[in-house]
């Protein structure tokens, strides 16, 4: 299911969770590129399904001035129908536009476009939901049920991996890439797995059988353990935190969790951030297995319609974006370490956006 359509419709209610607790040792992450202090803003805005209205806000911080849709002053045109992803990979991002069935790839600093990629099959839209990089390539996750093997210097697929039903977020641990296949265009018959592909030979190598229903977000720590929230498909729901261990491929535990619909499950450190169903920003101890707070932000400021989320690994802010009400443009807030809003603007928030600001992305100096 889109989740746009889901974030307004569906409101989610579970108990809040008591975590046991157990020690982990430490592993040797994946490489991953240096990072440093996020230097400008880029804020994917899904627009309304289906009226072809996503745009790509950009705050400077170090001019604290927003173009409202960068993505077409810059290009003269629209990006297209629902934006559902973005993320950096050297010196190009790539958008996912789901509806549009396309990957727009632009220079990462000026937003330029290099190229469009449509993704279709015999005619037929895949329409792309998810994008992570490993060696030069970006995989793709789609609807259609496979995963798509872009290179990232021809920019052309090389290869289309066939997944689950409807797959969503993925994360790459232990030199394998995990795909949550959501099942969730078909409501009366979701999905419950976890493919799991062999980033060696690009082939699925198993199918995890996490047993609850509607699988969307997915993370690892560097303790060998996967993270999978699972939504189900009633309501109200009651989302399930399932973690897999990538040595054995298995599920090791399945607990309750608060978590709001389709919230990212964000891993830096030893800290998850994820936004609850009651709004609220929650850290969960991926080391210690327990929730370290039950709301993060500490200065009292309250979301109408908490939506993306988004961790610096270098200064500890915290970006969250507001829906508001689903159809009016939305909002973007900044909190330091401590949990205070950094109201440089003096208006409670950092920058207007456009509507359901749903991917947040910080570009590097």
């Amino acid at each position: 299911m889109n989740k746009l359509q889901i974030k307004g419709l569906i409101a989610i209610a579970a108990l809040a969770s008591v975590f046991s607790s157990c020690r982990k040792d430490r592993i040797t992450p994946d490489p991953v590129d240096p990072v440093a202090p996020a230097n400008g803003i880029y804020i994917l805005n899904e627009g309304n399904f289906s009226r072809n209205n996503s745009s790509l806000s950009f705050f400077s911080i170090a001019s604290q001035t927003t173009t409202p849709d960068i993505f077409k002053t810059v290009n003269g045109r629209g990006l297209g129908d629902t934006g559902n992803d973005a993320k950096i990979y050297g010196s190009k991002m790539y958008i996912a536009v789901n509806v549009s069935s396309t990957i727009e790839v632009v220079d990462a600093k000026t937003a330029k476009s290099i190229k469009q990629i449509k993704l279709t099959n015999g005619g037929v839209d895949r329409q792309p939901r998810s994008i992570v990089f490993n060696k030069n390539k970006a995989f793709i996750s789609s609807y259609d049920g496979t995963v798509s093997v872009l290179d990232t210097a021809s920019l052309t697929v090389d290869k289309y991996i066939t997944v689950g039903r409807n797959p969503e977020e993925m994360v790459i641990s232990n030199g394998k890439l995990y795909v949550a296949n959501s099942g969730g265009l078909d409501y009366a018959n979701p999905d419950k797995t976890v493919s799991v592909i062999d980033l060696t030979t690009l082939t699925e190598i198993k199918k995890v059988d996490i047993t609850s229903t509607n699988p969307i977000n997915i993370a690892a720590d560097n303790y060998g353990d996967i993270y999978v929230l699972a939504y189900g498909t009633d309501y109200p729901s009651k989302p399930k935190l399932i973690i897999i261990d990538n040595k054995t491929d298995a599920v090791k535990t399945s607990k309750d969790i608060d978590a709001g619909y389709g919230t990212s499950f964000i891993v830096v450190g030893d800290n998850a951030y994820y936004i609850t169903d009651a709004g609220k920003i929650a850290v969960y101890n991926v080391k210690t297995e327990v929730t370290k707070s039950e709301n993060f932000i500490t200065d009292g400021t309250i979301f109408k319609a908490p939506y993306a989320l988004a961790v610096d690994p270098v200064t500890q802010q915290i970006y969250v974006t507001d829906a508001i009400d689903y159809s009016s443009n939305g909002r973007l807030y900044t909190f330091n370490d401590a949990g205070k809003n950094q109201d440089v603007n003096k208006k409670g928030y950092v920058m207007d956006t456009g509507i359901n600001p749903g991917t947040i992305v910080l570009l590097s100096k």
